[in-house]
């Protein structure tokens, strides 16, 4: 491999490393998305909540002399109460988030995500592989583990975009105001550097063309 196109390889699996660390961070932390109650007076108490693919936390916030009657940009700070969705933790009575949470929709992102990581530390075993004498090949399935990775991740974030969507929908809960927080972002930015990431890698990897019409793959020089 030229070494142009070893930078170009390095490169690219650096995009990669990233794309990974911030899929990591978007299935580990719980802030996919916060959600808001509508307020009927002023001078009460606002019990938001944020959530990602595990658990759910609230927190009650002190709101006096709002105009509007949402506590949709309220900080989330103050103490916190946070809950694992019944499904991963039977053990915990907490009727109302199995019901809210829509089990089906987040075992269903949780597990996707799961594959994602998956994907991403086979594809991880592949590059380090390939760094050895004459195995530039291992790059290939690499860049195709990362691209599935890339595909997970995203489809795992439309079914929590949805999870959210029949959420806020419910009759039964007091949510009715949502916006996406840092975690889903990062689970995007994942998405877009994993599967472009994995395709470039793709591309660099694949042996050079022939020049001449008349050349075959094989009757081409070897690359130093």
């Amino acid at each position: 491999m030229s070494q142009t196109k070893t930078l170009k390889v390095r490169l690219t699996l650096f995009f990669i490393l990233v794309g990974g660390m911030l899929a990591m961070v978007a299935v580990v932390t719980d802030h996919w998305a916060v959600l808001s109650p509508h307020l009927e007076q002023h001078n009460v108490t606002c019990e938001a909540a944020h959530f990602g693919l595990w658990r759910i936390c609230t927190t009650r916030v002190a709101v006096q002399d709002r105009k509007d009657k949402s506590c949709e940009h309220i900080t989330l700070s103050g103490e916190k109460n946070c809950s694992y969705f019944r499904h991963f933790n039977p053990g915990e009575s907490s009727e109302i988030f199995e019901f809210t949470t829509q089990k089906e929709y987040s075992i269903s992102a949780a597990a996707i995500a799961i594959f994602s990581l998956g994907f991403i530390i086979v594809g991880s075993i592949c590059a380090l592989l390939s760094f050895g004498n004459k195995r530039d090949y291992l790059l290939r399935p690499a860049s195709m583990f990362y691209a599935f990775a890339g595909l997970c991740l995203v489809v795992s974030v439309e079914v929590m975009r949805q999870s959210v969507k029949r959420m806020i929908d419910s009759e039964d809960t007091v949510w009715i105001e949502h916006y996406y927080s840092w975690s889903f972002a990062c689970a995007c930015a994942a998405f877009i550097l994993l599967f472009l990431g994995g395709l470039f890698l793709l591309l660099f990897s694949l042996p050079r063309m022939p020049q001449n019409p008349w050349e075959s793959c094989m009757d081409a020089e070897p690359e130093h």
